[in-house]
């Protein structure tokens, strides 16, 4: 029974890192979503999930996923989602300075 349990939280992680990455991102290739269902570690699931919500854009994502578990760090502006709203911040707040 316990072992059921813990397949059908695995199940969970890898539905809900999928729908995290379509929402995000749109769709997503079958070698992505097989890839995602041959991991079977919670926590690398998980920090797949925060990776998906807070990556900037697909290839910042795609570039974590494909180091595999030693990878996630989630520090920087590789993992700022507004990385690219912001980009003209700058030279706005620099003209309301002028």
């Amino acid at each position: 029974m316990f072992e059921l349990k813990n397949d059908a939280l695995l199940i969970d992680d890898r539905e809900d890192l999928i729908a995290v990455l379509r929402m995000r991102f749109g769709e997503i290739s079958g070698d992505i979503i097989q890839q995602i269902y041959e991991i079977n570690d919670y926590s690398t699931l998980q920090a797949l999930i925060l990776g998906a919500a807070n990556a900037p854009n697909w290839k910042t994502f795609l570039a974590e996923f494909k180091m595999g578990n030693e990878s996630f760090r989630l520090v920087g502006e590789n993992f700022n989602p507004l990385a690219n709203d912001q980009k003209g911040w700058d030279s706005l707040d620099e003209a309301k300075e002028k």
